[in-house]
């Protein structure tokens, strides 16, 4: 378990969780506040973020087994995990965020091949453009927006000012730490 926990970095999922429970929270000031949502909400953040942190280490295993530093201590390159067994927990994380999406609502559901469509793909961004920090930042961005529409099950512009300020600051932070 430990192996995996570390594949996909889950001190960053941590951090990230915020993100929705911004949006959660702006949403209960308009509806009612239900603990099965808030849950829904965090399975929901740890299964799209696993699925995404373990296709970023599998997309790059190559890239990874070529550069000394990487070749050791990430799971992939150094055999620790084998790479049929990260596609298998990022196949088995996309199905679990789509299936508590079916226990949310019927627009979660209807968005979240959009939602894992944005998260799986910033991996490939990597490789054709220097924008791919905007990807990054716009799969986090969809964080507040998500738990908003678990909660209130409708649009609204509100959500759409943390996302952007989601957007900016981890781009930024990630052009930085690139």
């Amino acid at each position: 378990m430990n192996k995996y926990l570390s594949l996909i970095k889950f001190s960053h999922t941590i951090f990230a969780m915020p993100f929705a429970f911004i949006g959660f929270f702006l949403a209960t000031k308009m509806n009612e506040f239900e603990w099965a949502t808030l849950i829904y909400v965090i399975l929901c953040m740890v299964f799209a973020r696993s699925a995404a942190m373990a296709f970023n280490r599998y997309i790059d295993r190559d890239i990874d087994t070529k550069n000394e530093r990487t070749a050791k201590v990430r799971e992939i390159p150094n055999g620790t995990i084998t790479p049929k067994n990260a596609l298998f927990f990022v196949i088995m994380n996309s199905f679990l965020f789509v299936a508590t999406t079916f226990f949310i609502n019927t627009l979660c559901l209807a968005l979240s091949p959009i939602a894992l469509l944005v998260v799986l793909g910033y991996s490939y961004t990597k490789r054709f453009t220097a924008l791919c920090h905007l990807v990054l930042g716009l799969g986090l961005a969809l964080a507040p927006i998500g738990a908003f529409l678990a909660v209130s099950g409708e649009f609204n512009i509100i959500p759409l000012f943390f996302s952007a300020a989601v957007l900016f600051w981890v781009s930024g932070f990630d052009i930085i730490y690139s």
